[in-house]
């Protein structure tokens, strides 16, 4: 079975100019743009000289000193890719032409309040802004999106994600002391994902814990969504299993009414080197027993799924796409899952010495 799981490439050519110079820029953004044969006009980032370095690793034309100089330099149908922290999106969305695309790293803010205010300023803007989930375009998830668009599994009624994996937070020393760190940094993708195959749930519960030995805020989480009696859809994360890679796991599966699918995340073991993907899926054959068919796809989350983001905001922006799948707009309903997540968190569970 042929399966298309790649991103369509815009029409047209529409330079982009990197706001930020951080790690995953280097890592994912600037490797995808090259795959995709996407113009890279310009780099800026608060202290120059980071800017400056990557522009010479990588071959960009521009550095630029400020978001200023960058917007006053960057072409007119040029498309703004924010790198930054979440508390300095606002700051840089006031300052982008009317009417520019923009990608925005995820998440959308710290909180929903900000989620709320990045919206605001991309309406009055009329900015054609949309957050970077890519985990959405992936290629596993892309090719299990058309399985499932094309009802080859069913009807989707339960979707997992299960993640126990050792991850090296010191790599990431700006976020790792943040007060929100699980759920906003990592789950959010997964919560985002599901979102993206089911919509929007009727209500969320969930827990996030600390480790004993760590300072961290939190390092695994148990969220479930709520679509009712039939749809079950829940994330579980772990990041302190630090025992070895035999018991590691890291994978979405998909189980519908006909079959079911089931995608090895391998970037997230082994991190930053990863393993390999496997992609998987089982319908029923002539005798009505399940068989299940490992499919080879080229590509994985990093760098490949950033071409989906940024090629999905250019189409938009030139009319190849009807819908940009990550809007501003569609990415708040995620914000409100995650705030949800906080709220449950805080509100715990039922007593069971007060029944």
């Amino acid at each position: 079975m042929h399966i298309p799981y790649k991103p369509e490439l815009p029409k047209t050519n529409q330079p982009i100019v990197i706001i930020g110079a951080s790690g995953i820029v280097k890592d994912a953004h600037l490797p995808a743009y090259k795959i995709a044969g996407f113009e890279v006009f310009g780099i800026t980032n608060r202290t120059f000289a980071k800017a400056q370095a990557m522009a010479n690793e990588f071959g960009i034309p521009h550095a630029f000193e400020t978001v200023a100089d960058a917007v006053r330099n960057a072409p007119a149908n040029a498309v703004y890719d924010i790198t930054v922290l979440p508390e300095q999106y606002i700051e840089i969305l006031e300052q982008l032409p009317d009417g520019a695309a923009v990608l925005i790293q995820k998440p959308m803010g710290n909180d929903l309040a900000e989620a709320k205010g990045i919206l605001e300023v991309c309406e009055r803007k009329k900015l054609v802004g949309a957050i970077n989930f890519q985990l959405r375009f992936a290629p596993f998830v892309a090719a299990a999106r058309h399985l499932i668009n094309e009802g080859i599994i069913g009807e989707l009624y339960d979707m997992e994600f299960k993640v126990t994996v050792n991850t090296p937070w010191e790599l990431f020393p700006l976020i790792k002391v943040h007060p929100r760190l699980e759920i906003l940094f990592h789950s959010v993708h997964y919560i985002d994902c599901i979102r993206s195959f089911a919509g929007d749930p009727k209500s969320v519960l969930a827990k996030t814990w600390k480790h004993p030995l760590k300072d961290l805020s939190s390092s695994r989480s148990t969220i479930i969504l709520d679509y009712g009696d039939t749809m079950r859809a829940v994330i579980n994360t772990n990041h302190d299993h630090h025992f070895g890679p035999e018991h590691e796991e890291s994978y979405i599966k998909w189980e519908g009414t006909k079959g079911a699918i089931k995608a090895k995340m391998g970037l997230l073991m082994n991190y930053p080197a990863g393993l390999e993907d496997v992609f998987e899926y089982a319908v029923a054959n002539d005798e009505g027993k399940y068989e299940w068919n490992k499919v080879q796809l080229e590509g994985s989350w990093f760098p490949e799924a950033f071409v989906g983001t940024m090629a999905n905001l250019m189409r938009y922006k030139e009319g190849s796409d009807t819908v940009l799948h990550a809007s501003v707009e569609n990415v708040l309903g995620t914000m409100k899952v995650v705030e949800a997540c906080y709220i449950s968190n805080k509100k715990g569970g039922v007593p069971q010495m007060e029944l």
